[in-house]
């Protein structure tokens, strides 16, 4: 068996390169940028005010001046005239700079009499309340560069520059079957001896909150050919889960369909609780690679490898080069008796007091238990070793992402 960063080295060894593609400005939310963005235009694209009120020449500006209005100018509109001196311009907010002008005085600051203004302030600053054109960005300049994540305010960004038909990552394919005689869908009463399958809906829900287009492929019973033709069309897409048949029983069938449809086992067992039986392999072709995972068929078991191996997977197919799961330190509010010769990934529930965090392992009765699973936030880490945790230690802590 090898260890937890052993089988993270080897998947990632195996990983294909991202690839790009194109999606619309309205659906880019969550996508990676696949190359530089550059601005198409000038913005702002004129000298604009920034206020509402009278453009003027600074040196005009003092208490009780007045000041002759040559003429209105709107938001949208363009001035007719230029700013002389002891004339002025009203402007609205967004509205080009008249030519002569080089300072704006608030409304607030002003009087009207007629066609003229009268001016309530000592003095104003040349570039008061102006902004200069291309302040903010300017054509041709870089504005988001590859790899950016894309989240609403960056959608606003790239509507500003044009960018309409947006480069970035195609997120991959993934397809999940869930393997075993005793499953049924979740429409369906269980009778003697079944259960509802409950792996699938949770694998598909992870993949695609990690940013995989995933599909379910539905239940694989445990007989070889039906197996294999499920199997075949998972094979289709970039990555392939499958949950359950990966231990050592008799109708653990996985590994073997696997071998006949040409997938290269890369590791099989590891030094991990709960999640020993985890089976990586991949396809490769000429132009493609596809990371097929078998899961073990527990949920807790399944979630926890999700998290350790197949999330980074997707993360970086889809360009993203951040951490999946965030750890942490927290400290421990009761004992904990870890026991075993493997690292363990325990739920519990993390909590934060005054600016101290807090973890506390859950009544955990083992790998089928979905009940307490939907009650943990968060994975506590104990090292392998027979070993008592007391309250208040301080130990590693993953994030469970919401």
């Amino acid at each position: 068996m090898i260890s937890v960063d052993q089988a993270l080295t080897k998947i990632m060894a195996r990983l294909p390169e991202c690839r790009p593609t194109h999606c619309t400005l309205s659906n880019a939310v969550g996508y990676v940028l696949a190359e530089d963005v550059q601005s198409d235009i000038d913005s702002p694209p004129y000298d604009k005010s920034l206020v509402d009120g009278y453009a003027v020449i600074a040196d005009d500006v003092q208490r009780n001046v007045v000041l002759d209005v040559l003429e209105e100018v709107l938001a949208g509109q363009t001035p007719t005239k230029i700013v002389r001196t002891k004339t002025a311009i009203q402007i609205m907010t967004g509205a080009p700079l008249p030519q002569g002008a080089n300072a704006v005085v608030m409304i607030e600051q002003t009087s009207r009499d007629g066609q003229k203004v009268i001016i309530h302030q000592d003095a104003i600053q040349p570039e008061a309340n102006v902004m200069r054109q291309a302040t903010s960005l300017s054509q041709g300049e870089i504005i988001l560069s590859k790899g950016t994540l894309i989240r609403p305010i960056e959608v606003g960004i790239l509507a500003e520059i044009g960018c309409t038909n947006v480069p970035v990552y195609q997120p991959p394919k993934l397809a999940v079957i869930s393997t075993g005689d005793e499953l049924v869908q979740a429409t369906t009463t269980p009778h003697g001896g079944q259960i509802r399958n409950s792996n699938g809906p949770l694998l598909q829900a992870l993949a695609t909150s990690f940013g995989a287009e995933a599909q379910s492929l539905g239940i694989g019973i445990d007989d070889f050919q039906t197996l294999s033709d499920l199997v075949a069309t998972g094979l289709e897409s970039d990555i392939l889960i499958l949950s359950g048949g990966v231990s050592a029983g008799v109708k653990d069938l996985v590994p073997a369909v696997l071998e006949q449809h040409g997938v290269e086992q890369v590791f099989h067992k590891l030094k991990l609780k709960p999640g020993k039986p985890l089976w990586f392999g991949v396809l490769s072709s000429a132009d493609r690679q596809i990371m097929v995972f078998g899961l073990p068929g527990n949920p807790v078991s399944s979630l926890v490898c999700f998290l350790l191996f197949v999330a980074p997977v997707i993360f970086r197919m889809t360009g993203k080069h951040s951490e999946c799961l965030r750890e942490t330190t927290a400290c421990l509010t009761t004992d904990f008796q870890q026991r075993g010769d493997r690292p363990t990934y325990f739920p519990a529930q993390l909590t934060e007091r005054n600016g101290n965090r807090y973890v506390t392992p859950l009544a955990w009765k083992g790998s089928a238990d979905q009940r307490t699973l939907s009650e943990a936030n968060a994975l506590a880490f104990f090292e392998a070793g027979n070993q008592l945790y007391p309250n208040g230690e301080e130990i590693s802590v993953f994030e469970i992402p919401s």
